[in-house]
């Protein structure tokens, strides 16, 4: 099914703060162009999400600042960790890797190359030769939820994760939360998939949250399985909300806005510095709405009226000034 779905990539995040002890690389001068290698996440491209989305970052990068770059996923390795050593035998000058479910092997293989520099995505690690960039799906989320707020009519929404996982949490929380905060009689149902590749699993999940929930609106956070969710969504005539890049050509009568999660904005910023100066940060950097890590696409199919729109400019200002005040606590 996944050549199904494999139509294009769609684009997201960051602005980046390198700061901190950095690592240095040595670029081969003769021929002039840093070599950056990634690994996929689990459902590789064609996931119009995290993965496509990462893809474009790395084709800018290609194409404005003349890289060259390399990709492994699940299909031309045996494992994630066989992904990254078929990487550091290839000697290049970034290894990026993207989704929490690697997080271990990636950990193992950055400890064996403490020469090797790293750039891991979703979750926090903690090595010197490692920068690490997460961002506040929690800040995002909570928009979209609160634009399911506004316009459920049935009051019963349904929120899909891939797996319960920390990430996954963090999209959940966001949504109940911003769901509940504009309309506290709605009620969200939850369910986890087992898999981020399945899109008929996503798609029975939304018949029986149509059925069974009397759900109106659905938020599906859980990769390929997500894309049977929204097609499923236009057929029972349901609204849903897209994750991680616009996704309102998968499905354009049901998708009335997408959280933006923009990994490829972050990849281009890191690959930027890496081109200019030879170092990466070893540092966290999170990224939310303050940093533009995350956001809201335009919300299409359902208006918003004119005190709603302006309610949800509100509680995104009070958002990132929370966000702000934490920066300045931290400092």
């Amino acid at each position: 099914m996944k050549s199904f779905y494999t139509l294009g990539m769609f684009l997201l995040i960051i602005c980046s703060v390198l700061l901190g002890c950095t690592h240095f690389v040595t670029i081969d001068e003769e021929a002039d162009k840093v070599k950056i290698g990634v690994l996929l996440a689990d459902d590789g491209l064609g996931d119009h999400s995290f993965n496509d989305t990462a893809f474009i970052g790395l084709m800018k990068a290609r194409d404005e600042l003349g890289i060259e770059f390399d990709y492994r996923d699940l299909t031309l390795a045996s494992s994630f960790k066989d992904g990254l050593q078929q990487l550091i035998e290839e000697d290049f000058d970034l290894i990026i890797g993207l989704g929490y479910t690697m997080q271990e092997d990636f950990m193992a293989i950055a400890t064996e190359n403490p020469e090797q520099l790293f750039m891991y995505i979703d979750e926090e690690i903690h090595l010197p030769n490692v920068t690490s960039v997460t961002f506040n799906e929690y800040e995002g989320s909570f928009l979209a939820g609160v634009v399911a707020g506004f316009k459920t009519e049935t009051n019963s929404i349904g929120f899909i994760g891939g797996m319960q996982a920390p990430v996954i949490e963090r999209f959940k929380n966001g949504f109940v939360d911003g769901v509940k905060s504009i309309n506290p009689d709605a009620r969200v149902t939850v369910t986890y998939a087992n898999s981020f590749s399945a899109p008929d699993i996503g798609s029975e999940i939304v018949s029986n949250l149509v059925k069974n929930e009397n759900v109106d609106i659905v938020f599906p956070a859980a990769g390929y399985t997500g894309l049977g969710a929204l097609e499923q969504a236009v057929q029972s005539e349901i609204y849903a909300i897209g994750v991680d890049s616009d996704q309102f050509y998968l499905a354009e009568k049901a998708v009335i806005t997408s959280m933006l999660k923009n990994v490829d904005v972050a990849i281009y910023t890191a690959v930027e510095e890496l081109v200019e100066t030879g170092t990466l940060a070893s540092q966290h950097m999170e990224l939310g709405l303050l940093e533009d890590g995350v956001e809201l696409s335009q919300v299409r199919l359902l208006s918003l009226t004119e005190q709603e729109e302006k309610q949800l400019e509100k509680i995104k200002k009070r958002l990132m000034i929370q966000s702000q005040a934490a920066i300045e606590l931290e400092e």
